[in-house]
């Protein structure tokens, strides 16, 4: 067994539901095999920002987790931790903290420089035999990287667009789901009083599964996803008629932030972030618009985003979190590394780091999605997983 004596723990990107569950499982079976653990403050932005010629950062980065310093974090959303989408591989010129080392850094052919070096020394300045990350497809990617460079690290997938490739289900999205279904029913209210089309935008990157999971669970009328580019008059002539049908007089639309029309693009704003992201956001309100021009029909639009991913999680994340959090202390203390915790057909199971650098995960339009109705199809139930695939 393991000969770990300190590990590190950190939590990147978005936050969601789950994730200080998971941080108190890691510290309580990291405790039962006398590891001590330290947790990196602001994902990878800690690293990047603790010098180890001076002590006094680890005071501002660092926090020392016992079974009694996380025993009441897991009643609470949001991560403990806190966060950032630092990528030290890529760290703008003027975001290069003063004291790293010029050979620390190197300069890539985008004009950024790759920190990784100085990451890997302030790993070995704070002790760490190994690491745990807990976050999407970028949290996760760079820690592949350290694993490449011969650090020991292990992943655990959180997000609530549960779009990370290798497993089924990410720390998150449970809750995410829970909350829009909730939200959607409340909203069939005012929409149903005042006869309008009902435009509801969600959260879910490039991905379709936020939005088609809450659409199928909250049982609305149309779904948009970016897998499948919608034709805007054809959209709004189903939702009219769904409107005309329904003796309430209403209709409700669920798209993706990330849906766009046929001949069209994802509606992006400001700068990239390090991982190349931009911010996705606003098509529900355009369409909702168009509803308007070309229908003649009132909207009612609302933009469901942070709200998915706040508050504490719901029985699935805990249960989740907590044997994904148990898993990856077991795997570290076997001498595995490269692996990221996953669900494979309602098993857990471990899965290789590299296989995030595939790309994001998409919703299985053939087998679950009718692209002419914008709607729901699924094919088959016997023999499927829990959460279909």
């Amino acid at each position: 067994m393991t000969k770990h004596k300190r590990i590190g723990i950190l939590t990147g990107g978005g936050d969601v539901p789950g994730l200080n569950a998971a941080i108190k499982a890691v510290v309580r079976r990291a405790h039962m095999y006398g590891i001590e653990v330290l947790g990196l403050r602001r994902g990878w932005l800690g690293p990047m920002s603790i010098n180890p010629d001076d002590p006094g950062t680890l005071t501002r980065w660092t926090v020392a987790l016992t079974p009694d310093v996380v025993r009441t974090i897991d009643r609470t959303g949001g991560t403990f931790l806190h966060s950032s989408r630092t990528n030290p591989s890529n760290i703008r010129p003027e975001k290069v903290p003063p004291f790293v080392r010029d050979e620390d850094k190197i300069l890539t052919e985008k004009g950024t420089y790759d920190c990784t070096r100085h990451v890997l020394r302030v790993l070995d300045f704070l002790n760490l035999d190994a690491l745990i990350t807990i976050g999407g497809d970028d949290t996760l990617g760079y820690a592949d990287r350290l694993h490449q460079e011969g650090f020991q690290v292990m992943g655990i997938p959180k997000t609530m667009d549960n779009d990370v490739r290798g497993t089924d289900y990410c720390i998150g999205f449970s809750t995410a789901i829970t909350r829009v279904v909730n939200l959607v029913t409340d909203f069939r209210t005012t929409v149903g009083s005042h006869e309008r089309i009902g435009v509801i935008e969600v959260f879910g990157r490039y991905a379709g599964e936020t939005a088609f999971f809450s659409g199928l669970l909250a049982d609305v009328d149309r779904i948009a996803i970016p897998e499948v580019p919608f034709d805007t008059d054809r959209l709004i002539q189903l939702l009219a008629e769904d409107r005309e049908r329904n003796p309430s007089h209403y209709a409700i639309l669920i798209i993706s932030e990330g849906a766009y029309p046929v001949g069209g693009s994802m509606v992006l704003s400001g700068e990239a972030d390090a991982y190349g992201h931009r911010k996705l956001g606003g098509i529900g309100h355009i369409f909702a618009e168009e509803v308007k021009k070309r229908a003649g029909i009132n909207t009612m639009y609302q933009q469901l985003g942070y709200v998915m991913r706040s508050g504490p999680p719901d029985m699935l994340d805990r249960m989740v979190a907590m044997n994904y959090g148990t898993l990856a202390v077991d795997a570290l203390a076997q001498g595995k590394s490269g692996l990221m915790t996953a669900l494979q057909k309602g098993q857990y199971t471990l899965v290789s780091l590299d296989e995030v650098a595939k790309g994001s995960r998409t919703l299985d339009v053939d087998a679950f999605y009718d692209p002419e109705q914008y709607r729901p199809k699924i094919r088959k139930v016997e023999g499927l997983p829990m959460f279909l695939y």
